[in-house]
């Protein structure tokens, strides 16, 4: 499907429109354009989203669509029709490739999809939740309240994943700092202790002897290693997309020393918060398991909400479903069921929800105030065994040089 930018004249109001819409071919837009009740004035093929630059830095951001949403949210609670919040949005929106899909909404819309049929023609910007939302606000006539929810629930993971973003970025500051370190003793302090010990025709320590090779191995086949490095990245890249490289990816998130448990709450947060955003809109119990489990974004996760929604659908309460699953921490099962005796299972939800990003909030900070002084430690080890290796075979030439 291509894309092309057109202007129109609207028949029903007799106003010139300029949008886009998708099609495969001038004439297939034209078409559609026409069963719209628009005439066609011009139409050009959009080619604008095919460069690099664009795809790279032109696209959607979870800010850009929380934005849209809210805006939408707004125009359609203060009372405008749909598509005159839909075309309002779009020239409020900024993001080119957003525009793109806005205007592809507004041309569905228009020829008569409902607005989630619409949303749900591009499933890359508008994930499950998203659009189970939208399902129910259009059922049940609450379509404002299930976008201002939506956007809530955008903000509450965007917000979480920052803090955890920002949590791994010192240790990743450190390492790097460490591999500079590194370098610097390899390439220029190692040859010159070589060419010492070269010239005095004395034999190097082991150790030193092990940093010369890495150095001269480095410096005379450095394409190689980096050929080696970028197949090894492309190989890894394409594994984890894999079933397979996304089941092991997983594992180790839940499972990793210090920050597994980190990972834990926050799959639980994100459980327990997209299910009280969904029951509260409407959405019934199974659906909201079904989606839950791929919205949590973790194969092992999901599986045991999978799990859970079989046995509800055998007749089990959701708690005493989730109560023997590995993944699912006891917290939430123990909530849930306080919230089937007072019937407020969604209420219930959000206060668990609300109880793991605080304590998730609480470990974010233990660990970046441990990690500090630990890699410390390790950054200290590192650039003081290659200052040992480099110090000592100099101390024992003085030491031999004075006898």
């Amino acid at each position: 499907m291509k894309k092309f930018q057109y202007q129109a004249r609207d028949t029903s109001t007799d106003k010139i429109v300029k949008s886009s819409v998708q099609a495969e071919t001038e004439g297939a837009a034209a078409k559609a354009l026409l069963a719209q009740g628009f005439v066609p004035l011009d139409i050009k093929e959009d080619d604008s989203d095919d460069s690099v630059f664009s795809k790279v830095f032109g696209r959607i951001t979870t800010k850009d669509k929380i934005v849209f949403t809210r805006q939408l949210s707004t125009l359609i609670g203060a009372g405008l029709p749909l598509t005159q919040s839909l075309h309002t949005t779009l020239e409020q929106t900024q993001n080119k490739r957003l525009q793109g899909v806005i205007g592809d909404i507004i041309g569905s819309v228009e020829g008569g999809k409902t607005l989630s049929e619409s949303f749900a023609r591009h499933p890359a910007v508008f994930d499950k939740v998203y659009l189970a939302l939208i399902t129910a606000g259009e059922a049940s006539g609450t379509l404002d309240e299930s976008l201002k929810r939506i956007a809530a629930q955008q903000e509450k993971d965007a917000a979480t994943m920052s803090k955890i973003r920002g949590a791994l970025t010192y240790p990743l500051i450190v390492l790097l700092v460490i591999v500079g370190v590194m370098a610097f003793m390899l390439f220029t302090v190692v040859p010159q202790v070589e060419k010492l010990y070269h010239d005095l025709k004395r034999s190097l320590p082991i150790l030193t002897q092990v940093m010369v090779f890495i150095a001269n191995f480095l410096i005379h086949y450095w394409w190689l290693v980096a050929i080696l490095m970028v197949v090894l990245a492309y190989f890894t890249i394409q594994f984890l997309r894999t079933d397979g490289g996304i089941k092991i990816m997983d594992t180790v998130k839940l499972n990793v020393p210090l920050f597994g448990p980190m990972f834990r709450k926050l799959y639980m947060a994100r459980f327990a918060r997209t299910g009280e955003t969904l029951l509260s809109t409407g959405v019934a119990m199974l659906d909201m398991l079904h989606i839950t489990s791929s919205a949590v974004n973790n194969i092992l996760v999901g599986r045991s909400i999978e799990n859970a929604a079989e046995k509800v659908k055998g007749g089990k309460a959701l708690s005493e479903a989730l109560q023997p699953e590995d993944y699912i921490m006891s917290l939430v099962p123990q909530m849930i069921k306080i919230g089937e005796q007072s019937g407020r299972i969604d209420e219930m939800m959000g206060k668990t929800a609300q109880v793991y990003e605080d304590e998730l909030d609480e470990q974010i900070r233990a660990i970046s105030t441990a990690i500090e002084p630990l890699l410390m430690v390790v950054l200290a080890i590192v650039a003081g065994g290659m200052v040992a290796a480099i110090l000592f075979p100099i101390y024992s030439l003085v030491n031999d040089l004075r006898v």
